[in-house]
């Protein structure tokens, strides 16, 4: 499927009746019970305000005004359009201070489907002295809000050491949705040479793994973190750091990433694979001031 900026990202093959041996039950994080047959739920855009049914660019629609919402069991309020697709794109928008003078500020992302359609907005919430002090390794909440304007997911992110050598102090990250509910965790593996991630649910059991390359670093090309199964064998999606063009890459900060996964994935796992990727720009692609960006799990 075409994305934003000219990549072609093709989607995994499912494997025939599914995800894993279809003589047994499904693997964790998977087939939660969602209703194929259910009424199709759409991220709702304020775009209009006629009664009725409203539309918004490219032909998607939004539920009509008053309609009582069909709500998926187990899935959190504002998360349900997440049931419906396999893959999101994240933009990280231009900060104009940050891009001339260099001064940090809190960085802000666009959430869209893969018609390029935002479905969520994100922000990070920190003080000025921790942003410019502590760089990429910075504490931070992130509140991530639906077109309503209406926070769905929360990001926390504790302060952590930046180096493999302190395995009693990873990075980890929290996902709360709605907030105050935590539904999951990502975690740093200790790795001597690649970036390893532990998807975890709510009571840090792990559902899936994430690894990325050696080098971190898009010299003309994507980078791509493979997700797999909690066994770690065949992939089964990926986190990708999508190549911005050179200008962009050289002189900004901003960085656009695709995430794949399966369609029958745990829309809990969905929106913690999200906080992932926040994760992942913070560690690897973020760059305070002069400073540059970190490209392993050293340095």
């Amino acid at each position: 499927m075409p994305q934003p900026g000219g990549h072609s990202v093709a989607p995994y093959p499912v494997p025939m009746g599914g995800y894993g041996d279809p003589g047994q039950g499904p693997p964790v994080g998977f087939n939660m019970g969602y209703n194929p047959n259910q009424p199709v739920m759409y991220q709702p855009a304020p775009v209009g305000s006629g009664p009725g049914q409203e539309y918004a660019p490219g032909g998607i629609s939004t539920a009509p005004v008053g309609a009582p919402a069909v709500v998926p069991v187990g899935v959190p309020p504002g998360l349900e359009y997440l049931t419906q697709i396999d893959q999101i794109l994240i933009h990280q928008k231009v900060e104009l201070l940050e891009a001339i003078f260099g001064f940090e500020t809190n960085n802000e992302y666009e959430i869209k489907n893969s018609l390029g359609q935002k479905i969520y907005k994100a922000k990070e919430k920190n003080d000025c002295c921790t942003r410019n002090c502590c760089g990429s390794l910075r504490s931070f909440d992130m509140k991530i809000k639906d077109n309503m304007d209406r926070e769905v997911i929360r990001l926390i992110r504790p302060y952590r050491c930046a180096s493999c050598w302190c395995p009693c102090c990873l990075q980890e990250l929290e996902v709360q949705a709605p907030p105050g509910t935590t539904i999951g965790y990502v975690k740093q593996d200790w790795h001597p040479f690649l970036p390893r991630f532990s998807i975890q649910g709510a009571n840090k059991e792990t559902v899936l793994k994430l690894e990325g390359p050696c080098f971190a670093c898009n010299c003309c090309g994507d980078v791509n973190f493979e997700l797999k199964g909690k066994d770690g064998e065949k992939p089964i999606g990926r986190i990708s750091k999508q190549w911005s063009g050179l200008l962009k890459e050289v002189f900004t900060d901003t960085d656009n990433f695709g995430i794949q996964f399966p369609l029958d994935m745990d829309v809990k796992m969905k929106a913690v694979l999200m906080g992932a990727c926040f994760l992942i720009d913070f560690m690897f692609f973020e760059k305070v001031g002069e400073a540059n960006q970190r490209s392993t799990v050293f340095s």
